[in-house]
């Protein structure tokens, strides 16, 4: 990886970014087995149409294929299908209507519709835009067939990826149907470990967010899974209530740790290895073996070796509990307890797991009208410009604005230099392989080339367009435009122009608006928590303060995500903007000290007064409701907690402490 001098402004420094991921080699041979081969097939058939179609919605479906369980798969990769297919039927509709220049007003609409949608997560985000990408296409490719023939081999194209997820995969673990899922759960113990073995270091928070991820992924896979036994009206078995069991074990641990990792202190390192064990047991089915002898040294140590002995005995365990129901946990004692899920635990569930859209994500709400008007004006230009320049073949200039204008994607400079380096690269290597290749084979084989490369690229935009850029070439090349080539450089660059021009008006590119509601929600999801927590009453329903921590830091990692981009956005009104990351590391903060609170509190420690908690509450839910406005300017005397320590409650403290740092940040704004 290039390293850059931190004197780089992080505009200037993201495009050089690569993330570090482990080859997916399932996932490469699903490549290779899908955009080449179809194209071949349609090709040694004589219906290279066909080919080109099936060729285009494999290719699409590649995108999603990302790591996860068959039911992940299928969610991830299923519902962009659909949405791809509904795309190319629109399109091509539009194109067996000659529209010419309504499909400028048309494209707009569902520029819209796609870009609106990004507020609702990043499957039905990815979905938003496949949808806008096969409507240029399926309005501008000269392809013979009737709108709905081309819609159903899109399709067929995507289900035949699906069904390669389904039935070439990586080697499986022990645990049969279940695999997939036991290998969610043994993450989670796995970056358990990491997380504890990084405690009292530099490395502590980033581990307590790798953490959370692997919960999300963990959570969303058991989900899915008791989601598919509801709809088989299939009773759930033994081996998944046991799974469920220790994914709850795994919970409590967590809780746990995180309040360990808030004291600060380094582990032994027999500590930190404790809960890989859990990983390998899971992974082999034998039994975790000895772990680290207990100690009551603080009460977040106390607190974890309690929910050590309990996940020991949920690994002993053979059959699941009588009462077993949806979801296990952990009582406030550490014990394991059932019990009802209240309505508004659901809804939290809900929530967290992106089911249903949050206040101020709705799709017409604010964000949702600014991000599908960015979206829609930005397609709308270059389908206006490509109409102009280039009338028989326009859409390569808006489907290559497509790829770059959605504002949840990433930074639109840095997505927009890896663009027009990755189209350069692709076109390049295409030219080189059609001088050195013969025959009318070679573009099927650029096409498998291109499909097992997708997989991998997946940790560079660059790398990514490289590998897209060689499938859409091959499918130009074959439906009939064999000069293509040199003219995508240009289109690339137009479209560059247009996404850099339009995408920074103040309106389209205000942060506020982009990033504000993802924090004003996840602060608002803090507010909850700590809420919960602070109670007066004992023996609250730990299943709910389970739900709303684990509802708290999705909220709050997705907040980070937005953060990061709008950081490394090209703004000249940046200084204008509260520093969002500040904003979103203090919450994060507050949730790790209320979960340390949490603890402390079932311990005996000293429950704070109803006064001093609601003045926390009510400081935290007024720093909301002045980020939530992004046309209204915070008021400068913002109120503060005004807490002071509480006997036996540090925690509180610390939440009061960072309160005070989101005021100087929300209200500097």
């Amino acid at each position: 990886m290039l390293r850059l001098p931190r004197a780089v402004p992080a505009w200037l420094a993201h495009p050089f970014r690569w993330q570090r991921l482990p080859v997916p080699w399932a996932a490469v041979a699903r490549g290779a087995l899908c955009a080449g081969p179809l194209l071949g097939a349609g090709i040694a058939t004589g219906r290279p149409a066909a080919g080109v179609l099936t060729g285009l919605g494999s290719m699409l479906a590649g995108v999603n294929d990302r790591p996860g369980t068959r039911r992940t798969g299928i969610v991830h990769i299923g519902l962009p299908a659909l949405a791809t297919a509904l795309g190319m039927l629109i399109g091509a509709t539009l194109q067996a209507a000659d529209a010419e220049w309504w499909i400028v007003p048309a494209l707009f609409a569902v520029g819209f519709v796609s870009g609106a949608g990004s507020v609702a997560g990043p499957v039905r985000s990815n979905a938003g835009m496949q949808m806008l990408a096969a409507t240029i296409l399926g309005a501008g490719m000269p392809l013979p067939g009737a709108p709905w023939e081309k819609a159903l081999y899109v399709l067929a194209g995507c289900l035949w990826l699906l069904l390669l997820r389904l039935v070439l995969r990586s080697p499986r673990p022990a645990g049969g149907a279940l695999s997939g899922e036991r290998a969610a759960v043994a993450t989670v113990f796995d970056a358990l470990a990491d997380a504890l073995g990084a405690a009292g270091g530099p490395g502590a928070e980033p581990a307590r967010r790798r953490l959370t991820a692997a919960l999300d992924r963990a959570d969303e896979a058991l989900r899915l899974r008791r989601l598919t036994s509801r709809l088989l009206h299939r009773p759930a078995r033994t081996e998944e209530l046991l799974l469920t069991e220790r994914f709850a074990a795994a919970t409590a641990l967590c809780e746990a740790s995180v309040a360990l990792l808030w004291e600060a202190r380094p582990l032994p390192s027999r500590v930190a290895e404790s809960p890989r064990r859990f990983a390998e047991a899971l992974r082999t089915g034998r039994s975790p073996g000895r772990l680290s002898a207990p100690e009551t040294s603080t009460a977040a140590r106390g607190a974890f070796d309690q929910a050590l002995l309990d996940a020991v005995v949920a690994f002993a365990r053979q059959e699941p509990l009588p009462a077993a129901q949806e979801l296990p946990v952990p009582a406030a004692s550490g014990r394991p307890a059932w019990s009802a899920v209240p309505r508004s635990v659901v809804r939290a569930a809900l929530a967290a797991l992106g089911g249903r859209t949050r206040r101020g994500r709705s799709l017409f709400g604010p964000a949702g009208r600014d991000y599908g008007l960015r979206v829609a004006v930005c397609i709308a230009a270059s389908a206006a410009v490509a109409l102009l320049l280039r009338p028989e073949h326009w859409y390569w200039l808006p489907a290559t604005t497509t790829f770059l204008v959605k504002p949840d994607l990433g930074p639109l400079f840095s997505r927009t230099v890896n663009r027009f380096a990755g189209t350069v690269a692709g076109v390049l290597v295409f030219a080189g392989a059609g001088l050195l290749l013969t025959g009318s084979w070679w573009p099927a084989l650029v096409a498998g080339a291109g499909g097992a490369l997708l997989p991998f690229a997946t940790r560079h935009f660059a790398l990514q367009t490289v590998a897209i850029t060689l499938m859409v070439l091959s499918f130009v090349y074959v439906s009939g435009d064999p000069g293509a080539a040199a003219e995508r450089i240009v289109d690339t660059s137009i479209a560059c122009g247009i996404v850099l021009v339009v995408g920074h008006l103040p309106r389209l590119a205000d942060p506020r608006r982009r990033v504000g509601h993802r924090v004003t929600s996840a602060l608002r999801s803090t507010e909850d928590f700590l809420r919960h927590v602070l109670e007066p009453e004992p023996g609250t329903d730990p299943t709910q303060r389970l739900v709303l921590r684990r509802a708290a830091y999705r909220a709050l990692g997705e907040a980070r995500a937005a953060a990061e981009t709008a950081a490394a956005e090209l703004l000249a009104a940046r200084d204008r903007n509260p520093d969002w990351l500040t904003v979103v590391t203090a919450a994060e903060r507050i949730v790790d000290a209320a979960t340390a609170c949490a603890v402390r509190l079932d311990h005996g420690a000293h429950r704070p007064s109803v006064a001093e908690a609601e003045r926390l509450c009510q400081a935290l839910s007024a720093m909301a409701d002045a980020l939530e406005d992004p046309d209204r300017r915070p008021d400068a005397g913002l109120p503060g907690p005004d807490l002071l320590p509480v006997p036996d409650c540090a925690t509180l403290t610390d939440v009061a402490t960072e309160l005070e740092r989101i005021r100087g940040y929300a209200g500097a704004s």
